[in-house]
């Protein structure tokens, strides 16, 4: 069995809360999960007043930027506990945490299965991957120094 570093163990325990604490956020009543995601509406309602713009536009934008960010350190923490699985694997595992998420909704009462959610899910658990992969390769890679040029006299 190869050897687990400490950055991935911490990583895989750290999903144990993480994982625990979203499915509360979406399966909980819409009643009580609100008391979490009711921020969403009140930024919203906000801009929307400041800025003289539809509520239901600006919650909406706000409610799939949330989502994203919901599912961001989901990507992040499956990048670093498992350094060796592809891209194209953690996005699929993304698609298939939302795509359950979303599918026992159809049968929540207070809450609603959308398929923006689905995408914005995904989108997250993307961008959660692809930043531990660029900042990854960033310090893999050697930092070359400014060549001097030579001056003719």
């Amino acid at each position: 069995m190869p050897k687990v570093s400490m950055l991935a163990l911490i990583s895989r325990i750290l999903l144990v809360p993480y994982t625990i604490a979203l499915a509360l956020i979406v399966w909980l009543p819409g009643d009580q999960a609100s008391r979490v995601t009711g921020i969403v509406g009140r930024i919203a309602r906000a801009l929307a007043d400041r800025l003289d713009l539809s509520f239901l536009h600006t919650y909406t934008a706000l409610e799939f930027l949330a989502n994203i960010a919901l599912f961001i350190p989901f990507g992040l923490l499956l990048a670093l506990a498992w350094s060796r699985l592809k891209t194209w694997h953690l996005t699929l595992l993304g698609l298939l945490t939302s795509g359950l998420i979303e599918f026992v909704q159809l049968f929540l009462p207070t809450r609603f299965s959308t398929v923006s959610d689905l995408v914005a899910n995904t989108a997250g658990a993307v961008v959660g991957c692809l930043f531990v992969r660029i900042i990854s390769r960033l310090a893999s890679t050697p930092v070359r120094p400014a060549r001097r040029s030579v001056q003719a006299h």
